[in-house]
């Protein structure tokens, strides 16, 4: 047995996709060059870590990890969900204008031209029902109810998992950053539940062995160095996050002010079928953690959490929107480094290290 390390998602994208993206369609044939060299460089650098498991960085997923299944739709207005950042910027999500919904990219695109570059395993981010879920209006769609934009939603949502899952993707991880940002939107906590209701209404139309694959991500979000929803209490969340029928959870704790506390309260709600991978480094600090700092992380965390249900991994994605240049590429792979050697330094003390 050793400890299991895995990233999050994202890396920097190399400046001159980040040009090219700004002034074409991201499906233009043209960038085709540019994304294949992204991913491969990508690929390398990560392999070069000593990660056991790496992604493809998301270079493709532009505009963004949120809607870049949707983004260039002709039936989406840019004037939808606003997502403030405390660094005093607001991200926005789009509004659907009419039905009926379908994805126009699906991860399981990007899974395919990672593999052609790859040896280590890959894992596969994917975004929530309950976060695409935002892209229909309050005020709703003449003749395309809620209740249809759902059910197609959650189609949609399956068949981008299965596709990854058949493509043999290590695991397939749900970003759901807007968990803890529901609370912050919603203090009664009613559209959290909404959200773990609608997201386990998906992850029911998997088997048992399937959902073993599937872990979920959660984190208070990471945009030029700042979040979204830093401020509200953990505690809020993951006592309804570990509801969530997957069985892994990849849970930000680096950049936590208390993360003992954070310990108790997992420690209080993990169920035995799962494992919990904490972060260990934080994207949006700037500074590079050591290994030593890592392997410190994860012994306090081996003191709350069972070795065999035990993880780490990267707080969030490095770079979620494909334009956020406040981390360079150098530095998301010294931390991934760190995180690598500092969590094998940590099975060694304890015991654990088989290899």
């Amino acid at each position: 047995m050793s400890i299991p390390t895995e990233p999050i998602g994202s890396i920097p994208r190399p400046a001159a996709l980040i040009e090219a993206v700004s002034t074409r369609d991201h499906m233009d044939p043209v960038l085709g060059a540019l994304y294949d060299e992204a991913v491969r460089d990508t690929v390398d650098r990560f392999e070069a870590t000593g990660s056991p498991v790496i992604t493809d960085g998301e270079q493709r997923k532009v505009h963004n990890f949120w809607t870049y299944s949707v983004h260039g739709l002709p039936n989406m207005a840019p004037d939808g969900f606003k997502i403030p950042f405390t660094a005093g910027h607001v991200r926005r999500m789009p509004r659907l204008l009419q039905g009926p919904f379908r994805y126009r990219v699906r991860a399981s695109q990007h899974l395919e031209v990672a593999r052609r570059y790859a040896r280590a395993p890959i894992k596969q981010a994917v975004i929530s029902p309950s976060a695409l879920s935002l892209l229909y209006p309050a005020e709703g769609i003449p003749g395309y109810s809620r209740d249809r934009f759902i059910d197609d939603l959650l189609t949609e949502h399956e068949t981008e998992v299965r596709g990854c899952l058949e493509m043999g993707a290590h695991k397939v991880q749900i970003d759901f950053t807007e968990g803890r940002l529901a609370i912050k939107i919603d203090p009664t906590g009613a559209l959290l539940t909404s959200f773990i209701d609608l997201n386990n209404l998906a992850l029911s139309r998997f088997s048992a062995a399937e959902r073993a694959r599937l872990g979920v991500h959660t984190c208070p979000g990471g945009d030029r160095d700042s979040t979204h929803s830093a401020d509200v209490d953990y505690a809020e969340l993951l006592p309804s996050l570990f509801h969530l029928k997957v069985g892994s959870f990849y849970v930000a704790l680096a950049g936590e002010r208390d993360p003992v506390r954070v310990l108790k309260i997992i420690r209080e709600h993990l169920r035995p079928d799962c494992r919990v991978f904490v972060g260990v480094v934080s994207p949006i600090d700037p500074r590079v953690e050591t290994p030593e700092e890592v392997r410190d992380r994860v012994l306090q965390a081996a003191a709350y959490i069972p070795i065999d249900q035990l993880g780490t991994t990267d707080d969030c994605g490095f770079s979620p929107f494909c334009d956020d240049t406040s981390t360079s590429r150098d530095t998301a792979f010294a931390k991934i480094r760190a995180r690598v050697l500092g969590t094998r330094l940590a099975a060694r003390m304890l015991g654990v290290d088989d290899g």
